[in-house]
């Protein structure tokens, strides 16, 4: 295996410090990146706070490296190329994963709800099919996260309701219509099912305008 680049070494701190071992494992088989990961944000996973890259730069890694991984260690390389910069890889690794209770991939799924690929969206709603569903574990993995992260969450709605502004409008003239809503509505589902009150909902009420960066 080759050591850990510069450009990969913060990528650690993407799960919690007792993954660190696995995760240098999967960094070792990564090829090299000349750009480093852009756009950390900070969530707090089962009360350790990681950081996740926004994108990443690196090709993925040939099949036959990735198969000497174990079961854990393929998953945390899946989800570090779910922000991979290009749209098509985010997807690809993201349908290896999206049907996973673990906490640490929870925010990875979570981080794509709040972006611009519609097809991603898709697979996220059928990869969370119980999501809805009182005491499931999806349910209630992913209620906690939210619970925890409030102010992660609420830049998840905000940027739902801006790409949709942004791109998707002639397609779903109402809000409400549109995939993300959807994904929402069930997020914060889960988030008051766990605190035992209604969580606030940052969607447009019909007939508002809504601006905003994309």
């Amino acid at each position: 295996m080759q050591p850990t680049s510069d450009n990969t070494a913060s990528l650690i701190t993407a799960f919690p410090v007792e993954l660190a071992g696995d995760a240098e494992a999967v960094l070792a088989i990564m090829p090299a990146s000349r750009l480093r990961p852009a756009a950390p944000f900070s969530v707090v996973v089962q009360g350790r706070r990681v950081c996740i890259p926004g994108r990443l730069y690196n090709e993925e890694p040939q099949a036959d490296a990735v198969a000497t991984l174990s079961r854990r260690r393929q998953q945390l390389l899946h989800c570090l190329y779910s922000r991979h910069s290009d749209g098509w890889v985010r997807q690809r690794h993201l349908s290896e994963i999206v049907d996973s209770e673990d906490p640490w991939v929870i925010p990875f799924v979570v981080q794509l709800v709040g972006e611009y690929v519609v097809e991603i969206l898709v697979d996220i709603c059928e990869g969370l099919r119980d999501l809805g569903t009182q005491g499931t574990r999806a349910h209630l993995a992913y209620g906690q996260f939210l619970v925890d992260n409030p102010a992660f969450f609420a830049r998840t709605q905000r940027r739902v309701v801006s790409y949709w502004s942004c791109y998707y409008r002639s397609a779903y003239a109402s809000f409400s219509g549109y995939l993300g809503c959807t994904l929402l509505d069930l997020l914060r589902s889960a988030a008051s099912d766990r605190t035992g009150r209604p969580w606030p909902s940052l969607a447009p009420a019909v007939g508002t305008r809504v601006d905003g960066h994309c």
